[in-house]
């Protein structure tokens, strides 16, 4: 249920949220037994916001089945028809919202003004876009987006000829002064802080004039599953990326196909979900399992089993149950960050230390993530240590209380998730699940009820159809 305004928080490393203003919290679920649930999940946000970029730059119309319908493709889609690209609904049979038909524009205008919000696949991956229409474009977003790394963005384009003004900033808001061609070439980019500025730029590298050559010198180059899932959204459209050697990328100039996709669920989504069956000693199941998969979320077959769950697949069902207890672990998840925030609440609950590394990058995401889950699982009770790429969680007894969510998706999902074991575990502003998943709420709530959370509907969420 939905509750006012619980406090306000004590640590906020990029929280939006004046003291005072309302923003409604949440009363997470208590699990009081073993759950038994089958839940299907709306589509993946990553390949949604994909396909969106390469079918405004195809030569002919595509069609989007099964999209994911939330706060993140939705400026995606709004800024692409800003761009004149047509994006229109059409009858689909997924239950989370109609299929999209997208037309590509004849020629891409500028003299617009794109809202990022929060969405680091707006922020950086239509940029490149931009450079391609005729007129400026400015790009900015919420104040917190204003905090996330940009610099390897505006370098690059600027790098490839692209006239952008952000007065001396690293970061949004800054402007596009598209020319409507871009000459393309080699660049160097560091993108240790997001695998996104390489997808950004490969993309929409085939229409550039000369395509692409782009090579990566940095200290690390986190989720490397995301680049691999862009190289193979790309091949679906006829163009080929090639890796003559690790953290370099070619892509030659030429025509991006239309085509018909099909969506996957979004499985880094059924983190929290999966979750729920091992830490209440139950068993949660995910229907539509694809049987292959860029998505970094399916490591969660292997990851979990490391915390005690066992994992079982019957066809496109995938099913996560518990076993004897919950046990600590050490991971090194460089290649699945999104994934930390549902880990590390695990960790929290569970009977022996876990050490998760790699994830330093995740400090700029929507917000500092070690931080705030460093702040959240201390502030209920527990001890957790942040370390300089990772985190070290001691279990202790947890007690209730508010869990901030600093306006972050993931970090409400963890919250969730300690609410199954703990009682009076408030999560504040539920609703930014909406970034990713706007049912978030009414699916974890039915879950936990004992409904079938995978009769969940358009209709019964009170959604629009």
């Amino acid at each position: 249920m939905l509750i006012s305004r619980y406090s306000t928080p004590d640590f906020n490393p990029y929280g939006d949220s004046a003291p005072g203003e309302p923003n409604p919290d949440w009363a997470a679920p208590r699990a009081h037994g073993p759950l038994a649930a089958t839940v299907s999940l709306p589509g993946s946000k990553s390949l949604t916001n994909r396909e969106l970029v390469l079918a405004a730059l195809a030569d002919a119309p595509s069609r989007l089945r099964a999209p994911l319908h939330s706060r993140d493709t939705t400026l995606m889609v709004e800024a692409l028809r800003s761009l004149g690209v047509s994006i229109t609904e059409i009858a689909g049979a997924g239950r989370f919202g109609p299929d999209w038909l997208i037309t590509p524009a004849d020629e891409l205008l500028g003299s617009t003004t794109i809202d990022c919000g929060l969405a680091g696949t707006v922020m950086r991956f239509l940029p490149p876009v931009a450079a391609l229409a005729l007129g400026p474009i400015v790009f900015d977003g919420d104040e917190g987006a204003r905090r996330r790394p940009m610099a390897t963005t505006i370098s690059s384009l600027r790098a490839l000829g692209v006239d952008i003004n952000a007065d001396g900033r690293s970061n949004l808001p800054f402007t596009v002064y598209g020319s409507g061609r871009v000459e393309g070439g080699e660049i160097v980019i560091d993108a240790s802080s997001s695998s996104q500025f390489v997808s950004g730029l490969l993309l929409a590298a085939a229409r550039f004039e000369n395509g692409l050559t782009l090579r990566h010198e940095g200290e690390r180059l986190p989720s490397m599953p995301h680049i691999e899932m862009t190289i193979a959204a790309l091949a679906n459209r006829g163009v080929t990326v090639t890796s003559p050697e690790p953290g370099t990328w070619v892509v030659e100039p030429g025509a991006i196909a239309g085509a018909d996709v099909s969506i996957e669920p979004d499985l880094s989504n059924a983190a929290p979900f999966l979750a729920a069956g091992l830490v209440t000693g139950g068993s949660v199941s995910i229907s539509g399992w694809p049987g292959s998969t860029t998505q970094v979320g399916n490591d969660l077959l292997e990851l979990l089993p490391r915390f005690g769950a066992a994992v079982s697949r019957e066809g496109d069902r995938v099913t996560v149950s518990a076993g004897a207890g919950i046990h600590g672990a050490d991971l090194d998840l460089s290649t699945g960050g999104e994934l930390a925030p549902a880990l590390v609440a695990i960790a929290a609950l569970a009977d022996s230390p876990s050490t998760l590394t790699g994830i330093g990058h995740i400090r700029h995401h929507e917000t500092d993530r070690l931080a705030a889950l460093f702040a959240e699982i201390n502030r209920l009770g527990g001890d957790v240590t942040e370390l300089d790429d990772g985190l070290h969680i001691e279990p202790r007894p947890l007690h209730g209380g508010v869990w901030q969510t600093y306006d972050d998706h993931r970090m409400a999902h963890a919250g969730a998730i300690i609410g199954l074991a703990v009682d009076d575990v408030i999560v504040e502003n539920i609703a930014t699940t909406a970034k990713t998943l706007p049912e978030f709420a009414e699916l974890w709530s039915r879950m936990v009820a004992g409904d079938s959370a995978s009769t969940a509907s358009i209709s019964s969420l009170g959604l629009p159809a």
